[in-house]
């Protein structure tokens, strides 16, 4: 089996989610910027020890169908992966499998992490495949409108199917060899659509955040923002959450009554916004401060919920006497530019067409045409604000975000709820085809919502299920720190008895069939 060198640098950990903000966007960056930091320290400590992780970690490729499900189509993709043999007891050790989710992987994805963290005590072979269509896995033309027809879970999970096959021939595994799958968020929903949909392929899954659910109107992602925005385990207040919801308020009473440029000064906007349009981007982008501090808290990136409310309610140092709520927003709005290297917040919404409706290599890498493709024609996942509840701004409608359909890909708005509908038909929704699938879900995180946080399967039994009271999103997939909360750390206890309960049930029926 040929494999090209890994790159001589560990980049940074792959943090999934499924976020159409742009500012959201750039806060899943800063997060993984700063695991590319931790995972340089890493390497020079381990360095410094005589040990260089990096000689067994090898990056590869398989040539995937672009169409699983047309035999008379014969063209191909390149798909990478990773491979990790460190641990790996020959030759009947397990396989730990990390599924690629919305956006590149990397050489990291095999070496840090909870999957690797066991790994090492169970010497499993450590792969990470990337998806289709995302990071390097792309054709040069793939990103066209006509391409992405070939872009979907279904054909994921077949691409999963066949690397399965393909790393069976390579590394003569056999029956012996127990497959265990890990994602979070969409890749999380993967993993578990992957043991539902292939079951004699991987014996057990581990879905952290995953929203297995389907949905067009995603209005309770907002809502479960406010909740934890009041969460007093996290930091938030009842009075927090009001004075948000205050804020977004008077913004858009500014805006409604033509203070467009002193609005814009405030914020510390590129773009006077003085088009409907550019003044939802503006709203979504504040917005998006708030539901970045909510779905990564303590990750150490931006403000977590604590500070965030402290700013919100005057009772942080950010302020010596009392003010209005707008003026809050604003001093927020500040210090996320002031931790970023944004000097300005760009609130274009022609802008932000002109770079979805990029379809070159590079862009690939930023995955956001692509996913706004899948959520047009899978998922939905529409974060808006038209709930009384939510404590943002009504001007982030269903409307607005659907008409990219038909704007970038021809796909017309009415459409899009058949197809959601055709994902829930097709996977279960929150009640899956699934057995023996861990479900991982943080009480903060708003993707919780579309998860199995409790429940039955399709044979009556009772759902596998951890929840983590007052963590955020896929807060469990991270290798141990000395800072995890409590409830973190027992939920990674009980993580790894489901694998090591998997493991030796396995091993168990394999024993069982040989001997008869």
């Amino acid at each position: 089996m040929l494999f090209s060198p890994a790159r001589c640098l560990i980049p940074l950990l792959l943090l999934h989610s499924v976020d159409p903000g742009r500012i959201l966007r750039t806060i899943k960056e800063r997060v993984r910027d700063l695991q590319l930091q931790k995972s340089k320290q890493l390497l020079l400590t381990l360095a410094a020890r005589g040990h260089q992780p990096l000689q067994h970690v090898k990056e590869a490729w398989i040539h995937q169908p672009l169409d699983h499900f047309n035999r008379q189509d014969a063209a191909t993709f390149p798909q990478r992966f990773f491979v990790n043999e460190a641990h790996w007891q020959r030759p009947d050790g397990p396989v730990f499998l990390f599924i690629g989710g919305e956006g590149p992987i990397f050489e990291f994805d095999v070496l840090a992490g909870h999957h690797v963290d066991m790994a090492k005590e169970h010497g499993a072979l450590l792969l990470a495949v990337e998806h289709r269509f995302y990071g390097n896995s792309v054709n040069p033309d793939g990103l066209k409108t006509e391409n992405l027809a070939d872009l979907s879970s279904q054909q994921a999970l077949a691409d999963l199917a066949l690397f399965h096959q393909y790393i069976s021939q390579s590394f003569s595994l056999s029956h012996r060899n127990t497959w265990i799958s890990f994602g979070g968020s969409y890749s999380g929903a993967l993993s578990a659509w992957f043991r539902g949909k292939f079951p004699s392929l991987v014996y057990g899954a581990v879905a952290s955040s995953a929203p297995v659910k389907a949905k067009l109107d995603f209005s309770a992602y907002n809502n479960i923002v406010g909740s934890s925005l009041k969460n007093m385990a996290v930091g938030g207040s009842e009075k927090c959450l009001a004075k948000v919801r205050e804020a977004f308020v008077a913004v858009e009473a500014a805006l409604m009554s033509g203070n467009i440029s002193q609005v814009a000064m405030d914020f510390g906007c590129c773009q006077i916004p003085k088009d409907p349009a550019d003044q939802t981007e503006l709203m979504q982008n504040l917005a998006d401060i708030f539901m970045g501090a909510v779905q990564y808290n303590e990750e150490g990136v931006l403000m977590p919920i604590k500070e965030l409310c402290g700013v919100m309610t005057n009772t942080s140092e950010e302020f010596e006497e009392e003010v209005d709520a707008y003026k809050r927003l604003v001093k927020v709005s500040q210090i996320y530019r002031s931790t970023s290297t944004e000097s300005c917040l760009d609130v274009s919404h022609e802008k932000a067409i002109k770079d979805l409706m990029d379809t070159s290599v590079q862009s690939g890498r930023r995955a956001e045409r692509q996913w706004t493709y899948q959520t047009c024609t899978e998922f939905g996942f529409y974060e808006t604000c038209e709930d009384a509840t939510c404590p943002f701004s009504g001007m982030l409608t269903l409307q607005t975000q659907t008409e990219l359909c038909a704007m970038l890909f021809g796909i017309s708005q009415h459409s899009v709820s058949a197809r959601v509908t055709f994902t829930n038909t097709y996977y279960g929704g929150d009640n899956p085809h699934t057995h023996r699938v861990l479900y991982v879900n943080g009480g903060i995180d708003p993707w919780k919502e579309l998860s199995v946080v409790q429940g039955t399967t399709e044979d009556g039994e009772q759902a596998q299920t951890v929840f983590i009271e007052d963590t955020a999103h896929c807060a469990d997939m991270a290798s141990r720190r000395v800072t995890d909360r409590r409830s973190l750390r027992e939920a990674r206890q009980e993580i790894e008895k489901h694998v090591a309960g998997w493991l030796k049930t396995a091993a168990q029926e394999a024993m069982e069939k040989r001997r008869a």
